[in-house]
């Protein structure tokens, strides 16, 4: 921002009628290979720190690298399922910066032959419309450290006491998924910014290449925007908010960027280019450091490391090994289990339709299946702030409890106290049953003694429905129930008091 003028942010319907956004997303994906990227450390996340080091990766004079086989097919799998050309030649090369983090004082990755170009990923946004996002390149490159700096208010290096560093994380295998500008987005610039990266992590976890896991780092996105005049048709001054590491805040940093940015160009100023810190807590973004060209880094060829050469044979034996992509198989199970448009877009949002699968693999309904993750166990993540999956209750043991409820050995209610022992570790199913005596009282003499205890305590409902009104009935079934404990079988016990009664 030019200097003396102040930044206020400008409501954000004001922006989109003055402004027209334009996006870009850079996602940087760690890959699960069982090794780094140039060396034979591990690559085991939360190991005690500067345990998974060794001469290689850390720089030391006299070590030499050798590239790991498995992250460069997983870069052409990657490639390929995002429809890119796998170039037939490409190369590492040296992007020197210094940062304590980075122990070599240049960072190994690829500049001008990356082995992946142009191609494309079609987003599906929340109202079924679908946005088409180019991709401009999918490159090889290695993780940095990761420092941790102690002190302070923020937890960044500005004000800290002193700063630690875990050295286990530098060398890990990345690939780094870069766009082209998406155009003409709108007021829906956040809505697409977020579905790009959503539907890239669906399509990343069905290759197998990567946990995806946000939270941990494995899947991280730098949120590029800029702000031009609407329908000049001119490029603005972008802005490089780093790392962002969830869906939400992905959609918070481009919405937040689009207010702040026309607050500084309706007051005169000029945005900077710069890289800016997204702020959880608050949802907005502050500087960080004037953002370098391409010539800053004084890029070189990797002298150390020979040229990448994939033969065509080998491209198509990667294509041939593609599993089948998440939108198809969002077509194909929709119409499997007869889901209209909108039961499909629940079930994908909520994270669910893989547990939904998997449980149906076990033996469930789909119907069952969906029921169960979509409403109950959904609010049990939520109430325990976790992802669906991180659940400690599997598809299996689910379809279990469904299986149950479906011989009558638990009503809905006790199904849902033996999912809940199952959620607080009490073991499986069966042994949470057992463990609480959740089976239903299927015995007719206990039943019986129960509904004539209810109909001598309640002689006026009796007369009812020895008078021919059968839906008093329902009191007497309650108060067998409450007596049971919930573990009476409610359609027998029915059936019992007619009986009774007749």
């Amino acid at each position: 921002m030019s200097a003396g003028v102040s930044t206020e942010l400008v409501d954000y319907d004001e922006v989109v009628q003055r402004f027209d956004p334009m996006l870009g997303l850079e996602v940087h994906v760690e890959l699960d290979t069982n090794t780094k990227m140039f060396c034979g450390c591990p690559t085991t996340f939360g190991a005690e720190p500067n345990t998974q080091v060794c001469p290689t990766c850390l720089g030391l004079p006299g070590s030499l690298p050798v590239v790991n086989e498995a992250a460069v097919r997983s870069a052409m799998l990657i490639g390929l399922a995002l429809n890119c050309e796998i170039v037939p030649y490409c190369r590492f090369a040296r992007k020197n910066y210094f940062y304590p983090d980075m122990p070599k004082n240049f960072q190994t990755s690829q500049y001008d032959e990356p082995i992946a170009v142009n191609g494309w990923l079609d987003v599906e946004l929340d109202d079924g419309s679908a946005v088409r996002v180019e991709i401009e390149r999918a490159h090889m490159e290695e993780d940095t450290g990761k420092s941790l700096h102690v002190g302070g208010a923020t937890g960044r290096i500005h004000g800290a006491d002193y700063s630690l560093l875990d050295y286990n994380r530098a060398g890990v295998p990345l690939i780094e998924i870069v766009t082209k500008m998406v155009p003409g987005t709108r007021e829906r610039a956040p809505e697409v910014a977020r579905a790009y990266v959503s539907t890239l992590r669906d399509l990343l976890r069905a290759l197998g290449v990567s946990d995806v896991r946000m939270d941990q780092g494995s899947m991280r996105c730098d949120v590029n925007l800029s702000l031009s005049p609407r329908d000049s048709g001119a490029l603005g001054t972008r802005s490089e908010t780093k790392n962002v590491n969830s869906l939400r805040s992905v959609e918070r940093a481009v919405r937040y960027e689009m207010t702040r940015q026309a607050g500084v160009l309706l007051a005169g100023g000029s945005v900077v280019q710069e890289t800016r810190h997204f702020d959880e807590s608050g949802g907005t973004t502050r500087a960080g450091r004037r953002k370098e060209t391409s010539e800053d880094y004084r890029y070189f060829p990797e002298p150390d490391l020979v040229p990448v050469r994939p033969s065509a044979e080998w491209v198509e034996s990667v294509r041939a090994s593609l599993p089948e992509m998440p939108a198809q198989r969002r077509r194909r199970v929709q119409a499997e289990w007869s889901l209209s448009d909108e039961e499909m877009r629940d079930l994908t949002n909520a994270g669910a339709l893989d547990l939904v699968a998997a449980t149906v693999a076990a033996g469930a309904s789909s119907g069952e299946a969906r029921s169960w993750w979509v409403s109950y166990l959904s609010q049990q993540a939520n109430v325990q702030g976790v992802a669906l999956d991180e659940l400690a209750i599997t598809p299996a043991q689910l379809a279990r409890v469904i299986e149950l409820v479906g011989a009558g050995e638990l009503n809905n209610k006790l199904a849902r106290q033996a999912v809940d022992g199952v959620l607080a570790g009490e073991g499986s199913p069966d042994e949470v049953v057992g463990a609480r005596g959740l089976k239903i009282v299927s015995d007719d003499s206990a039943l019986i003694a129960a509904v004539d205890a209810a109909l001598a305590q309640q002689p006026d409902v009796a007369d009812k429905i020895r008078g021919g009104k059968v839906a008093a009935a329902g009191a007497i079934v309650g108060a067998v129930m409450k007596a049971t404990r919930g573990k009476a079988d409610a359609k027998r016990v029915r059936e019992l008091i007619i009986e009774r009664c007749t």
